[in-house]
């Protein structure tokens, strides 16, 4: 199968290596021609515009950094739109709208091409080592098909129903990591507060019922002091806004979503938009006079975990 991967940004560059890596049949595109070059050194092919690639692969796959420029990369005139044609396959791998994975499905499927949505989950360290999580929606008959490309990018694969399905369950994931990461900012205010020998609290909650996927890798950077879990403030409201708003859509009224926009939009304005996401615990160490610092912790998460190749679950 010839694959072809649009994106080659902190986790999709990740995922197009595991697929280098494996000696796939592999074009790419991205803006950043230094991307692009690094691939064509490994021995990816670059093409020259989004339709191009789509005329030339089997598996197109998008992985950028919002809807507005997915949408862009679809539908402009030199788009992966109109280089589909019967039975090629795309799989949309950014988190993003529901609403929105259906609109251009439709122009999709109005080509006699198959859409998936297919967003990954557990962190780019993850990504690097083809150990993350992948969640699809879609046709189960494409789905199979394209397993083998899956499960070279991830570890565990999880076919999640119907289309926009998968965007939905990681709309959800990525909103209660959201909202672990603010509960872990004044978890570790207490425990400093309580002259708590904070490594050792760090393996504490690690065994309790106070666990997290959160805690046991942001809170490594936090307690380093880097704060580089490789994910920015922008995504993260990105990302709570889709849950926030598709929460209002669905007629939900909700209690802890809005002050998590709220705290990360504060966390934004502090220290930027480009800044790590798990900077926004820096607001109550300044409220609180305090830093959260421990020995012994890595500056960035590296996946120490063999790779494996993937499996459905």
């Amino acid at each position: 199968m010839k694959v072809g991967f649009i994106g080659l940004g902190n986790v999709g560059g990740k995922l197009a290596g595991s697929l280098l890596r494996n000696n796939f049949d592999l074009t790419v595109r991205d803006l950043d021609k230094n991307l692009t070059q690094s691939f064509k050194d490994l021995g990816a092919k670059v093409a020259n515009s989004a339709k191009e690639l789509a005329e030339q692969v089997d598996l197109v796959i998008t992985c950028l950094p919002s809807t507005k420029i997915c949408a862009e990369v679809m539908e402009a005139e030199d788009g992966i739109i109109s280089g589909l044609s019967e039975n090629k396959i795309w799989l949309e791998m950014s988190t993003t709208d529901e609403a929105e994975i259906k609109r251009i499905s439709k122009k999709i499927i109005e080509k006699k091409a198959i859409p998936l949505d297919g967003p990954v989950s557990g962190g780019c360290h993850r990504a690097a080592t083809g150990n993350i999580a992948i969640f699809v929606g879609g046709e189960r008959k494409a789905f199979d098909k394209i397993l083998p490309v899956l499960t070279v990018m991830g570890r565990k694969i999880l076919h999640t129903g119907e289309l926009g399905s998968a965007t939905v369950l990681k709309v959800i994931t990525n909103y209660l990591a959201s909202v672990h990461l603010v509960a872990l900012g004044e978890a570790w205010t207490v425990a400093k507060k309580s002259n708590l020998d904070l490594a050792k609290a760090y393996k504490g909650i690690a065994v309790s019922s106070g666990n997290s996927f959160v805690h046991e890798t942001e809170s490594q950077v936090i307690l380093n002091g880097s704060y580089n879990i490789n994910f920015t403030m922008d995504l993260v409201l990105k990302d709570t806004g889709l849950f926030d708003d598709l929460a209002k859509k669905l007629g939900a009224p909700l209690e802890i979503s809005p002050k998590v926009v709220e705290i990360f939009k504060d966390g934004q304005k502090k220290y930027g938009s480009r800044a790590w996401s798990s900077m926004v615990v820096k607001r109550m160490e300044e409220l609180n006079n305090t830093t959260f610092r421990a020995e012994g912790f890595p500056s960035e998460l590296i996946d120490n975990e063999p790779e494996e190749k993937g499996y459905e679950i």
